[in-house]
């Protein structure tokens, strides 16, 4: 399969969750479960493990395939299991898909990752990996403070020397702060623009 067809089908597939995800978020809006937070915890189910498993799962899925954006599926899981266990299935879901991203990187290399992000992206990116050294404390800074992609950059790692020890140990401490200050800015910002709009 070529790099356009593969990333056609990533698009299209992109497309069709973001889809999916506005008429999700209508659904719940009508149902009122963004002013209700047990009617949004209802909708994980009232099972302690299964619900915790389903969400993890997508979250993993969101960063292997983006099917939809990781900032609504992380202050999702925020309002739905609260700020603690939220947070703590976040991190689970969003580090176990990058390590799995930076392992596609690595086993099927540039085609794949071209597949899967812009040229744009992976031109703008790819000067980072001239230097090993220089590169690590790069992505380290990116993924700590979210000021590069960070699905893009689990990828193009996988084109590097980096260990796959060193790679997790990174995305382990560095992701949390990155994880709890999006889902926060995501959760009030829209409590914010509720209450400005009148809702």
């Amino acid at each position: 399969m070529s790099v356009a067809t593969s990333r056609r089908i990533i698009n299209m597939i992109s497309i069709i969750g973001l889809g999916l995800s506005i008429a999700l978020s209508i659904y719940f809006i009508n149902l009122g479960v963004f002013k209700d937070i047990n009617a949004l915890r209802g909708l994980v189910g009232h099972s302690v493990i299964l619900g915790p498993i389903i969400f993890i799962c997508l979250q993993i899925l969101q960063v292997v395939i983006p099917i939809i954006p990781g900032g609504i599926s992380s202050a999702a899981g925020v309002l739905i299991f609260g700020p603690y266990m939220g947070f703590v299935y976040n991190y689970v879901g969003i580090c176990i898909g990058s390590v799995i991203i930076f392992l596609l990187g690595r086993r099927y290399g540039k085609p794949f990752i071209l597949s899967m992000i812009s040229d744009k992206t992976y031109n703008k990116y790819i000067g980072w990996l001239d230097n090993q050294s220089r590169f690590e404390k790069l992505f380290a800074l990116a993924i700590f403070l979210p000021v590069a992609p960070d699905d893009a950059l689990c990828l193009m790692a996988g084109l590097t020397n980096i260990s796959l020890k060193k790679f997790t140990l990174i995305i382990l401490l560095a992701k949390p702060i990155s994880i709890f200050l999006y889902s926060m800015a995501l959760i009030y910002g829209g409590t914010f623009l509720t209450g400005l709009l009148g809702g």
